[in-house]
Formats: C-alpha cells, sequence, structure tokens
C-alpha cells in the first residue's frame, strides 16, 4: 500500500514538470523555424534588406501585425505566453512554397483575403420515437420503487421493520419466560405505547405528514396484533369482543383516511379488515356473520368511494369479496345455504355496480382506467358465474333460471345505458353498459333454446353488430359481432350432431342455423365492402362462402340418394356461380368472379362422379343437372361480361374446358354402349377436343363470345391447353394397339390414326400460325418431323400386329417380323430424305435420310444380324443394301449449299 501512494505521489510531482520541458522544447522550436524562415528569405538575389516593409511584404511568422511597427528580426522575436502556447490551434490556409525566381513587388497591390471556411453544419436531431406505455410489471415495479424513495422513507421502513420487531419480541419474550409481568399488563402496555404513538401521529399531521401518516398506520398496525395476540395466543378475551375491537380499529383507519385523504392508510386498513376473520376465525363457519361483515366493509368502501376516487381501494375490496366469496363457495357450500347466501351475493352486487359510477362522478370513466374496467366488466361476469354456481346444486338442468337471470342484468344494464350514455361525463360507462346488454341479453339465448337456435341469433346479432360497429367506426362491435359468429359456428357444431327422423330437407334447424351463419357472414362482408375495407369483407366472404358450401354438401348427403347426389351438387355449383355473377355484376368484387370460376372448375370432378354413379354424365337427373348448368353457366358469362375482370376472362377459359371433357365422357359411354373396339373409343375421346381446337383456329369468335374482344389474349392460353391435352391422348394413343373392329383395320385408315393424323395436322396449323408461342414455334420442323417418324413406326407394329398375328406387348419388338418390318420402313423413309433433299436441293432433308440410314445400319448390326438365321433377317439386310443401291443411282451426293455453287 506504501509502494502505490508512493508511485501516486511521483506521478503527481512529474506531471507539471513534463508541462514545463514541453513548454521549453515548443518555444525553442518555434524560435528556429523562425530564423530559417527568415535566412531563406535573406539568400534570394536581388533582395536589399530594408528597415520596414509594407503590410503586403513577407512577415516571419511572429513578426508584429500592426501598421505601426517596423520589422523585427527573428532574434529580438518575444518568446510566446504559456496561454498562447496552450490555446486551441485554429484552422489556417495552407501556405503555398516561396518559388526561388519570383521576387514580391513592395507596391504590388495586396490580394484578398481567403474566404473563411463555411461554419460546419450541425447535425440533424434524430426524432426520438414516442415513448412505449409500460406494461403492467413494469408499473408495479416503479410504485414499489417510488414508495421506497418518495416521502419519509426511513419512517416508512423504520415501521414496517417496527412491526415485525415488535411481533418477533412479543412471541420470542412469551416463549422464553423472560418476561415476569402478567400478559395482561404487558399488552395493555403495548396498547397504550400504540395509543400514544397514533396521538403522537395526529399532532404531527400538518407539520411532517409522511411521517405522520406512517405513524399512524404503524400504531394502528400495531393495535391490531395485540388485539390478535389477546384472542388468540392467549384467550384473554373471547372472539366476539375481539372482533368488535378489530372493527373500531379497522373504521378508525377508514376516518383517518378520509379526513387526511391518505390513499395508503385506507388500503391498510381495508386489508386488515378483510383479513380480520381470517385470523380471528374459531372455525364455526358461520358464513352469515362473515358475508354481514364484509357487507359491512363494502358499504365503508362505498361511503370512502362517495368522497374519494380511489380506484385501488375499490378493487382490493372486489377481490377480496368475491376471492374470499369464492373459496367459501367450494369448500362449504351447499344446497340448504341458498336462500342465507343468495341476498349477499345481491348485495355484493349492488355494491359494486353503485361504485364504478361513484368512481365516474369524480373522475370520468372516458379515460378507460384499467382498474375502473374490471369492475365494470369483472362485476356482473364474477356474479354470474357465482349464481350458476349456486343453481346448480338445487337443479339438475338450471338452464332456465339462469336464462332468466342474464335477460334480467341485460335489461338492468340496458337501463343503465340508456340513463348514462347521452351523458358526456358518462358516455364511456354508457357504453360498457350498452356491451354488457348485448352480452347478457346474448347469453340467454343459448340458455334457453337449444344450440342449433342459438347458432340462429348469435350469426343475425353478429351481423348486426358487426354493421353498427361500422356505422358508429367502433372497433369493439365489430369485434364483438366476429366473435358472435364463431360462437354461432360452435354453437351449430355442438347441436347439430345429426338430424332427426322426422326431419325434412332444407326444413330443418340444423339447414336453417347454417344458412344463417352463412347468410351472416356474407351480409358483413357486404358491410364491410361498402365502407372500403376489402381485407375485412374478404375474410368474412370466405367464412360465408365456407357455411353456404358445407351446409349444401351436408344437406345434399343428408337427404339425397347416393345416385343423384352429384347431379344436385352440379347443380348447387352452377346456382352458386351465378348467384355470385349476379352480384358481381352490380358490385363487381374479384372474390365474387373467382365463385363463378370455382363452379366451373368443380363442374369437372362432378362430371366424374356422375359416370361413377350412374355410367354417363346425362344419365337420370344428370340431364338436368348439365341443363342447368349450361343455363345458368351462360347467364353468368354474361353477367361477368360487364365489368372488365381477368378473373372473368378465367371463368371464360374454365367454361370451354368444361364442355370438350363432359362430351368425351359422354362419347366414351356411347363406345362402350354400342360395345366399339378399342380404337373407336380412343377416337371418340379426342373428337370433342378436335372440334374445340378447329373451333379456336377457325371460328374464334364463337368461342370469344360473349367476352368479345376482351377474350383475345387467352386465345393463346386456351390453345396450348387444347394441343397439351391433346398431344397426351396422342402420346398414349401410340402405345395403344387400335382395334377397329367391328370394321378391319387397315393402316392409317382406321379411327384412331386417323385422329392422331387430325391431331399432326392441326399442330402443324397452328405452330406455322401466329397464335402458337414463340417457344414451341422453335424447331417446329424437328418436332412434326419426330412425331410422324413416331407415327409411322407405330403404325408398322399395329401392322404386324393385327396382320402378323404377334401380340401387342412390349415382347413383340423381339421378333424378327418386327424388327425386319422396322428396318425396311426406316430404311424406305431414309431413302425418301436423301432422294427428296437432293432433289429438291434441301441438304438438311438430306442429312435427315442419312442419320436415319445410319441408324437402321447400325440397328443391322447390332439387332437384326441375330436374325440372319431366317429369311426375314435376311430380307431386311438385302432391303437395305437395294435401298442404298438406289440412292447411290438417284442421288448420289448431297446437295449443295448456295456458297458452294458460287464457287463452282
Amino acid at each position: 500500500m506504501a509502494g502505490i501512494l508512493i508511485l501516486l505521489g511521483l506521478v503527481v510531482l512529474a506531471v507539471p514538470i513534463l508541462l514545463i520541458m514541453a513548454l521549453v522544447s515548443i518555444s525553442g522550436l518555434k524560435r528556429r523555424v523562425g530564423e530559417l524562415e527568415e535566412a531563406v528569405y535573406r539568400q534570394q538575389p536581388g533582395i536589399a534588406p530594408a528597415p520596414s516593409r509594407p503590410e503586403s511584404a513577407y512577415r516571419p511568422p511572429y513578426a508584429p501585425t500592426t501598421d505601426e511597427e517596423a520589422f523585427v528580426p527573428p532574434e529580438t522575436e518575444r518568446e510566446p505566453t504559456l496561454a498562447e502556447l496552450t490555446r486551441a490551434p485554429t484552422v489556417q490556409e495552407p501556405v503555398a512554397p516561396i518559388k526561388q525566381a519570383q521576387v514580391p513587388d513592395p507596391t504590388a497591390t495586396p490580394l484578398p483575403p481567403p474566404l473563411p471556411p463555411a461554419p460546419p453544419t450541425a447535425p440533424r436531431r434524430a426524432v426520438p420515437p414516442p415513448p412505449s406505455t409500460p406494461d403492467v410489471f413494469t408499473v408495479a415495479a416503479r410504485a414499489i420503487k417510488r414508495w421506497f424513495t418518495v416521502g419519509n422513507v426511513p419512517v416508512k421502513i423504520g415501521m414496517l421493520v417496527l412491526l415485525a420487531g415488535v411481533a418477533a419480541l412479543l412471541k420470542y419474550a412469551s416463549d422464553q419466560g423472560w418476561l415476569t409481568v402478567p400478559i395482561e399488563l404487558r399488552l395493555a402496555g403495548i396498547s397504550a405505547a400504540a395509543l400514544a404513538g397514533l396521538v403522537f401521529g395526529w399532532r404531527q399531521r400538518e407539520s411532517k405528514r409522511s411521517f405522520a401518516l406512517a405513524v399512524q398506520g404503524g400504531a394502528i398496525g400495531v393495535l391490531l396484533l395485540t388485539v390478535f395476540a389477546a384472542f388468540k395466543m392467549y384467550g384473554l378475551i373471547e372472539a366476539t369482543p375481539a372482533f368488535g375491537l378489530s372493527v373500531v380499529l379497522i373504521a378508525g383507519v377508514g376516518v383517518l383516511a378520509v379526513a387526511q385523504n391518505s390513499k395508503t392508510l385506507a388500503v391498510l386498513g381495508i386489508l386488515a379488515g378483510f383479513m380480520a376473520p381470517i385470523w380471528l376465525s374459531t372455525g364455526s363457519g358461520n358464513h352469515v356473520a362473515l358475508f354481514s361483515y364484509y357487507a359491512v366493509l363494502n358499504a365503508a368502501i362505498l361511503a370512502i368511494a362517495w368522497w374519494r376516487p380511489w380506484r385501488v381501494l375499490n378493487l382490493l375490496g372486489f377481490v377480496f369479496t368475491f376471492g374470499i366469496g369464492t373459496v367459501w363457495g367450494v369448500l362449504q357450500y351447499n344446497a340448504n345455504k341458498l336462500a342465507s347466501t343468495e341476498p349477499f351475493l345481491l348485495l355484493f352486487f349492488a355494491f359494486y355496480l353503485i361504485i364504478p359510477i361513484l368512481y365516474a362522478r369524480k373522475q370520468p370513466a372516458s379515460r378507460g382506467d384499467f382498474i375502473d374496467g374490471c369492475l365494470v366488466f369483472g362485476t356482473p361476469l364474477i356474479v354470474f358465474s357465482l349464481q350458476a354456481a349456486l343453481l346448480m346444486p338445487t337443479d339438475q338442468s338450471p338452464r332456465m333460471p339462469l336464462a332468466w337471470c342474464a335477460l334480467g342484468l341485460g335489461a338492468l344494464y340496458a337501463v343503465l345505458a340508456r340513463l348514462f350514455i347521452r351523458r358526456e361525463r358518462y358516455a364511456a360507462l354508457g357504453a360498457s353498459y350498452a356491451l354488457l346488454a348485448v352480452g347478457f341479453a346474448t347469453l340467454a339465448v343459448p340458455l334457453a333454446l337449444s344450440a342449433r337456435a342459438t347458432a340462429s341469433v348469435f350469426a343475425l346479432e353478429g351481423a348486426a353488430l358487426a354493421w353498427l360497429g361500422l356505422r358508429q367506426q367502433r372497433w369493439l362491435p365489430q369485434l364483438t359481432g366476429a366473435g358472435l359468429q364463431l360462437a354461432a359456428a360452435a354453437a351449430l357444431f355442438i347441436g347439430a350432431s345429426g338430424y332427426w327422423p322426422n326431419e325434412q330437407a332444407i326444413a330443418n334447424p340444423t339447414f336453417m342455423g347454417a344458412l344463417l351463419i352463412a347468410l351472416a357472414g356474407l351480409a358483413s362482408a357486404w358491410a364491410y365492402r361498402r365502407e372500403g375495407k376489402s381485407q375485412v369483407a374478404l375474410l368474412y366472404y370466405l367464412w360465408g362462402l365456407l357455411w353456404w358450401c358445407g351446409n349444401a354438401v351436408n344437406e345434399i348427403e343428408a337427404f339425397v340418394a347416393p345416385a343423384t347426389r352429384a347431379d344436385a351438387l352440379l347443380a348447387f355449383a352452377a346456382a352458386t356461380g351465378w348467384l355470385a355473377a349476379e352480384v358481381h355484376r352490380r358490385r363487381p368484387a374479384a372474390a365474387l368472379a373467382l365463385t363463378t370460376l370455382g363452379g366451373f372448375v368443380a363442374a369437372i370432378p362432378l362430371a366424374l362422379a356422375q359416370m361413377d354413379a350412374h355410367v354417363q354424365p346425362f344419365a337420370g337427373y344428370g340431364l338436368w343437372a348439365w341443363l342447368v348448368f349450361a343455363v345458368l353457366g351462360i347467364r353468368s358469362l354474361l353477367c361477368l361480361r360487364a365489368n372488365a375482370d381477368r378473373f372473368a376472362s378465367w371463368a371464360q377459359f374454365a367454361w370451354w374446358l368444361v364442355w370438350p371433357t363432359v362430351i368425351s365422357l359422354l362419347f366414351s359411354w356411347l363406345a362402350d354402349r354400342f360395345e366399339l373396339a378399342q380404337g373407336w373409343r380412343i377416337a371418340l375421346l379426342a373428337l370433342p377436343w378436335l372440334g374445340a381446337v378447329m373451333l379456336s383456329l377457325f371460328r374464334w369468335s364463337w368461342l370469344a363470345a360473349p367476352q368479345g374482344e376482351r377474350f383475345d389474349p387467352y386465345r393463346t392460353a386456351l390453345q396450348t391447353v387444347y394441343f397439351s391435352s391433346l398431344g397426351l391422348w396422342w402420346l398414349i394413343a401410340l402405345f395403344q394397339a387400335g382395334d377397329s373392329a367391328p370394321l378391319a383395320w387397315v393402316p392409317v385408315l382406321n379411327p384412331m390414326e386417323l385422329a392422331q393424323l387430325a391431331v399432326l395436322a392441326l399442330a402443324a396449323r397452328w405452330l406455322w400460325s401466329e397464335q402458337a408461342p414463340d417457344w414451341l414455334q422453335r424447331l417446329r420442323i424437328f418436332k412434326m418431323a419426330s412425331a410422324g417418324f413416331l407415327m409411322v413406326t407405330f403404325i408398322t407394329l399395329r401392322a404386324v400386329h393385327h396382320w402378323g398375328g404377334v401380340d401387342w406387348n412390349a415382347g413383340m419388338l423381339s421378333t424378327s417380323l418386327a424388327q425386319t418390318s422396322l428396318t425396311v420402313v426406316w430404311s424406305v423413309l431414309g431413302v425418301l430424305g436423301w432422294v427428296i433433299g437432293s432433289r429438291r436441293g434441301h441438304r438438311g432433308l438430306w442429312l435427315a435420310g442419312a442419320v436415319l440410314m445410319g441408324v437402321v445400319l447400325a440397328k443391322l448390326v447390332f439387332v437384326d444380324r441375330q436374325n440372319l438365321g431366317d429369311l426375314l433377317g435376311i430380307g431386311s439386310f438385302v432391303a437395305y443394301g437395294l435401298l442404298c443401291t438406289l440412292v447411290g443411282y438417284f442421288a448420289p451426293a448431297p446437295p449443295r449449299t448456295a456458297t458452294e455453287e458460287a464457287n463452282v
């Protein structure tokens, strides 16, 4: 430690010494710089020393700056002072170096001084973010901190410690037997000291308020502890006198609190008052006495609320009254105590119904205070819950008594709302009462009615509240309306466990309840849409549409025969899309057009369901369902035409996909009905799509109606879908045998292959038109040539199957007949490519033929050589050789390009 002190002393002494040395060094350096500058100036040629210089001439750094002073050599320059050396340096313009060949002219006009540097721009102060609202824990922590930091803190802490010390001392002294004075005298002495402290605190209330209040609270606490010790620990007094003394002390605390406007004393008195029956309890279980005492305490709280708006006091009374009452009810209540308990419940409800009104009388409730809100909304909820608990043991089905209670509460709060809602001071309180009136009136419905009827009432009430909240621009009724609609759905799920045997379709509570939920959601969506809140409107619309569709599906499943359910669902889908289109015509919305689009799209899986139910879509009631779909669909498209909407165009797009699908299913059934072969069935499947493609290519105006020119941008997309569907069909058809019974099979001239050729022809027409997409037009010659090659290959294989009697399966490729046939056909194709390409000068075609012939040669080497033991294998080699010889005669060389011909 001594070494550290010596080191610190040396540091302190060294600082001024080092400072002086630094100042001397700086002074010497400056003097040397001045001498060097003067020497450089004198060494310049052609300059004679002069006794004085004008102001504009060169001046050493430390020369005098006034006009009257002469030039002073650096040797006579004064030393800078300590203040000059320690002064903050100023920013100066840099001095340009002196050129050796230039001599300043004494008569020249001095240059203007340089402009001062622009003052630095003050940094913009960041706007602090708005303060955030503290949470409950932060508020509590601040309150505790304030109690320990504001006011006479030592006295507060001292009195708390004193109370604990006195209690501990009394108990310890009693246990050890240290005090020989009788306990009566000891308790009397403590009481006398506490009374003296109370009187002293009262006398100091004006001059030292914080000190006086703390002393008074501590004194009354000591008196309460003394009464408790005299009754509970030593048995010096009976329960009734002890309880009476406690009531007197607690009442005294209340009087002192009101007289001195001390919330702290009031809280102390209320806490002691509610805890007194607990620590003075004898276990007799006299609930009438307990609740009578609590009634007196709550009357005191009511009286204090008349004079002081102490919300904490009101909340403490509420929590203790109903909290202790609930605990007692759980532990000791039975049906025999209903008559003696019900009046107290009503009395406590009356107390805490009036207290918020008295609070609003002193301080407007429009501030939305948290504690006041707890009393306003918590009181009826707690009381109604306790009322239900009181009635439950007396009646196995207390729904109707509770329904009347809820209806009575709704009427009471409706009257209070009518009294207060138009008064500015009580407007917020009146609005709260109005909400409670609606809530309890709503609660009475499920208690008095069945779950399904409850759902209906809740749905309508929810829609009405949502509309009212929109009109008043208040979010609370809107949230309540949404909650009621959700509650309606929950109630319907609970009640709709099944249909009763005697219920009728549509005219049953389940259907009507779900219908009202759907209509309430759609009505809410309409209201929000009119107010411009599209997102909320969309949520309500989806909610209503979900219930609308789900309700219809549920009803059809319950009351429609399985064979006709798909027909009924198809008609319902058409009707739903039509209704949405009609609304869209008056109030355009994307969700409505999407609903119509969804109805059209749903027709395709429903058509498949019809096939499963009754073989073909138009059997049974299917014909009528599709007539309804056609009529309502056309009307829907006409309604959607009124507004330019991309979803309306997509709906028409789906419309022209539905009908080829349905007609294809019908033609497939016709092929089965007349026992046509596979080739006919496959061709009939493609026939409606071929017709649609021809219309899109040659009669587009027919498909564009009713949208007209607005539908033209979708022409390419629609044709792409058509050709994609036909292309998939074409690929699947390649691998089919394509029987044409009852007609004989002829290559190309059979139903399936004619349909395939039609697809290729229409595809070529499309690819060489402006409607085809650019990505499909690339390499279109190669694509069409590949498709033609594949088709010729499979025609050859079908000829092997039908004429050669080879089974149509993967094993046919291992037969020599199939391989020889492919070799010959491919060779013929290659030779044709060679010859035609050479004769017409088409080098690409000639090269394609050459490549194909190369493939055939490879096939001969690796595949057909295995069949050289039979005539077919030998014939393939001979045919290839003859064809190559023929090519050598007609097209011995590839056609020349334009460059090659120019160079000949």
